[in-house]
């Protein structure tokens, strides 16, 4: 079995982990959901979850291919916005771990020459970097800035400071079966929210690498790194980029097998886990090293881990 990650999500070493802010200190859930104009309501219903194709990656537990059965919910029409995470930061002073951590993973390309001398690789994964300095409001490091990017997905969020970000917005982060319906627009069996073919027409649908992985992007698409959260055509449902872009944290713990025996109405995953699901692939996926911007690819990482390709996207009930 193919099992290729580390491109996905690269991830902070156990002996760098470190009690942060505790989170009984976290916003309280608000009852007021914010940005409510952005979502859009999914009616509940089955679908097919998953995938057995050839493409695929089992070692991730893509497959098997099950009928689930989700209730109504909002879900954000696109990610969480540098501009939304500003206005949370504001509100509440909120600090997020790659600034507790003081550095967070940045692509090589975006680097300086004097910045890639002083930071150094990740092991077998040598286009990332740990970053001094790296957060959301400056992704490539110190001298770096956001300005021209507010309606941007933000990144260099981790799990947790997503967590919080949805307590204050009265929101959710979104279950994988979720996530998984809503990127699909109401297609089935498709591989891209779109359909089958990857670029119908020669047209770019998402926002991904084009070139030689990871050394020559000819940005074909339009991007080298992030696009506007809005970019590209939206799904059947009204989504923005569940195909590349960012990844999306979903709530769920990682498990390989729990599609085997887990339940099949409103799944809500593991109990318990080591990592947490991130869903609809980067602007780094490539298919001659990931192919995970297909709908029912999947990854995770862990909850403390941050990067300039991770971010989000928020759910809410139907009440």
């Amino acid at each position: 079995m193919k099992e290729i990650q580390s491109c996905c999500a690269v991830r902070r070493k156990e002996t760098e982990r470190k009690s942060m802010q505790t989170y009984d200190e976290l916003p309280a859930a608000n009852l007021d959901v914010k940005f409510r104009n952005k979502m859009v309501q999914l009616q509940g219903g089955e679908f097919f979850m998953g995938t057995t194709e050839k493409e695929g990656f089992p070692a991730d537990g893509e497959g098997p291919v099950r009928k689930i059965e989700l209730d109504s919910f909002l879900i954000d029409s696109y990610c969480v916005t540098n501009e939304e995470f500003a206005a949370f930061v504001e509100d509440t002073g909120y600090v997020t771990e790659a600034e507790n951590f003081g550095w967070s993973f940045v692509f090589y390309l975006f680097l300086s020459p004097i910045q890639l001398r002083q930071t150094p690789p990740v092991p077998n994964t040598p286009w990332w970097h740990g970053v001094n300095g790296a957060y959301w409001k400056a992704p490539e490091g110190p001298g770096s800035h956001i300005e021209d990017r507010m309606n941007h997905p933000v990144v260099h969020i981790s799990w947790n400071d997503a967590n919080a970000f949805c307590r204050w917005a009265g929101k959710r982060l979104p279950t994988e079966a979720e996530w998984e319906y809503a990127a699909r627009g109401g297609l089935e069996r498709k591989k891209y929210p779109w359909g089958d073919e990857l670029t119908p027409n020669g047209e770019h649908y998402c926002n991904i690498w084009q070139g030689v992985f990871p050394r020559i992007n000819t940005k074909e698409d339009g991007y080298a790194g992030t696009a506007p959260a809005q970019s590209f055509p939206p799904n059947g449902y009204g989504l923005y980029n569940t195909s590349g872009n960012v990844w999306e944290w979903c709530s769920d713990w990682f498990s390989r097998s729990i599609h085997d025996r887990g339940g099949r109405t409103n799944p809500q995953g593991p109990l318990n886990g080591e990592t947490r699901i991130m869903r609809g692939g980067s602007y780094l996926c490539h298919e001659s090293y990931c192919n995970r911007y297909r709908v029912a690819a999947r990854t995770s990482n862990t909850p403390d881990s941050s990067s300039g390709h991770l971010g989000f996207r928020c759910v809410a009930d139907v009440k």
